[in-house]
């Protein structure tokens, strides 16, 4: 009798051991760390367009192109880093995108300002605590809802650039404002 050693997953997650590791230890899982959630945001706002996986391949590189996630040294880069960065393979080369990871950088550092801390912000539009979802299929999870519609707006009004509903809601999954694992999911009961 053969049995299988591998625990249910999402059904998202590809037989890539990158991508299992990152739904087996970070996706969903609650973050309150400034530079993570700088992290994330970036991340999510660079996979516009593209595949998860793409951009978690990249990211080791990100973290050395952006100094860490470190937003206060990100907000300085000037335009000789930023034409830098368009020449560097490791990271997604699109000038958008780059030039708003230090427009967001220089937005998170004035929401740090206003609110203590990114944590103390972000958190607040879920009232402090995940929202547990109970998914049976992955067909039922949402791209968006009224809540990363409202996260968005507010983003944007705040000077945000890729912060669309989607990329919000993405990121709310990621740092774990959501628990959008499926039930079948073994992280689903883990994430309680």
């Amino acid at each position: 009798m053969i049995t299988n050693s591998q625990p249910n997953r999402c059904a998202w997650v590809s037989d890539d051991q990158l991508y299992r590791d990152y739904h087996d230890h970070e996706w969903g899982v609650a973050v309150h760390d400034d530079r993570l959630l700088f992290e994330f945001l970036i991340l999510e706002g660079a996979q516009a367009g593209l595949s998860w996986i793409t951009v978690l391949r990249k990211r080791e590189s990100y973290r050395a192109a952006f100094a860490g996630f470190d937003p206060a040294l990100v907000a300085g880069f000037d335009q000789q880093q930023q034409a830098a960065l368009l020449q560097n393979p490791g990271i997604i080369r699109n000038r958008l995108k780059i030039a708003s990871t230090i427009d967001n950088a220089r937005a998170f550092l004035k929401v740090q300002e206003e609110f203590g801390s990114f944590d103390a912000y972000i958190w607040r539009f879920v009232g402090g605590e995940p929202i547990r979802n109970a998914w049976r299929t992955i067909t039922e999870v949402p791209a968006s809802t009224p809540v990363s519609d409202a996260m968005s707006r507010d983003l944007k009004k705040r000077g945000f650039r890729f912060v669309g509903s989607t990329i919000c809601y993405a990121f709310m999954q990621a740092v774990g404002m959501i628990n959008d694992h499926t039930v079948d999911c073994f992280r689903w009961r883990e994430s309680d």
